[in-house]
């Protein structure tokens, strides 16, 4: 199965904490990395009393199911130091975030797929265009064309530093 993930942190060295989260997800049993996005800087989102992010989304080829990649995904957050707090959109060491799969959608408590605001975040957007253009987003539509509706959302490509 194919599957895209979300990769954004605002703590410590955020670039740091992409690539180690990249290096224990290309370790994870069942999951090989088959493309990866550019770094991005986006302002934080939904609460702005917070350092930007650094973003970017990787296409993954799994063996597992959703629930067992969401699993996996957990469990690297966790690993890397992630508390889920009740402070919704606070500062993250890490967020991965199960964005779509191929296996279609999901709407469960502990699961929802596509990410049900993917389609509003030019942070997840602009990364995941950029490796999987023709991405269309079950139940919104082409990707693409969500893209004017986010236009005010300032993200800056970063000189690549994978």
């Amino acid at each position: 199965m194919e599957a895209w993930v979300g990769l954004g942190s605002n703590q410590g060295d955020p670039v740091e904490q992409l690539r180690e989260a990249l290096r224990r997800l290309e370790a994870a049993p069942g999951v090989e990395i088959a493309a990866r996005s550019s770094l991005y800087r986006s302002a934080p989102w939904g609460d702005p009393e917070q350092e930007d992010f650094v973003n970017a989304v990787v296409a993954v080829e799994t063996s597992l199911d959703a629930p067992g990649l969401l699993q996996i995904l957990h469990a690297i957050e966790r690993a890397m130091g992630r508390i889920r707090d009740e402070r919704r959109w606070g500062p993250r060491s890490i967020d991965l975030d199960l964005l779509l799969c191929e296996s279609g959608t999901r709407a469960e408590a502990e699961l929802q797929l596509p990410h049900p605001r993917m389609h509003q975040r030019a942070f997840v957007l602009i990364p995941l265009l950029e490796i999987a253009p023709d991405t269309v987003i079950p139940g919104v539509g082409p990707a693409q064309a969500c893209l004017k509706a986010v236009a005010d959302q300032a993200v800056t490509r970063l000189p690549d530093r994978w």
